[in-house]
């Protein structure tokens, strides 16, 4: 799907608040509130977005946020898939990424305290130890940027009109 200018200023408007009414980004971008909710409605359609909450672990008492980098040892395709869907099902990862490069894996893991953590990481760790073959974990101690992408520069576009308030 082709955006446009007002399609991607939409699309800022609605990371910095999700929440915001039609009526108010029709007025941002010059365009009826019908409008608005056409393009919207095209926009995720097409997956251009997905509607959701962003949830905010260290304010429910998770401080513990670490950053898992894996390397599996050669594998089956079955043992990964059955790896995979561990991870989806634990309720303490919160992100898993199949990347490419030195690590196979990078996942979140979030945790009330270091010794949750431990409990966590071990318990992954001894059940698929004979498939990984290194781990490295790194605390996120502070967060700058989180999936903000600004669409009118990443699409080309010149406007300023909506700059991120973070």
């Amino acid at each position: 799907m082709a955006l446009d200018e007002k399609d991607c200023i939409i699309l800022n408007l609605l990371q910095m608040n999700c929440r915001m009414s039609l009526t108010d980004i029709a007025k941002k971008v010059s365009l009826s509130i019908d409008s608005v909710n056409k393009r919207l409605v095209k926009m995720q359609t097409a997956n251009v977005f997905w509607p959701k909450i962003q949830i905010r672990p260290r304010n429910l008492g998770f401080n513990t946020i670490v950053d898992v980098k894996i390397k599996l040892n050669y594998t089956s395709k079955e043992d990964v898939e059955e790896f995979t869907s561990y991870l989806r099902a634990h309720p303490r990862v919160a992100e898993i990424f199949s990347v490419s490069g030195e690590w196979d894996f990078s996942i979140v893991i979030i945790a009330k305290d270091p010794i949750d953590m431990g409990r966590i990481t071990s318990e992954i760790r001894f059940r698929f130890g004979k498939m990984i073959s290194s781990w490295t974990e790194t605390l996120t101690t502070n967060s700058f940027k989180f999936e903000y992408y600004d669409m009118t520069r990443l699409m080309g576009f010149s406007s300023t009109k909506v700059k991120p308030n973070f």
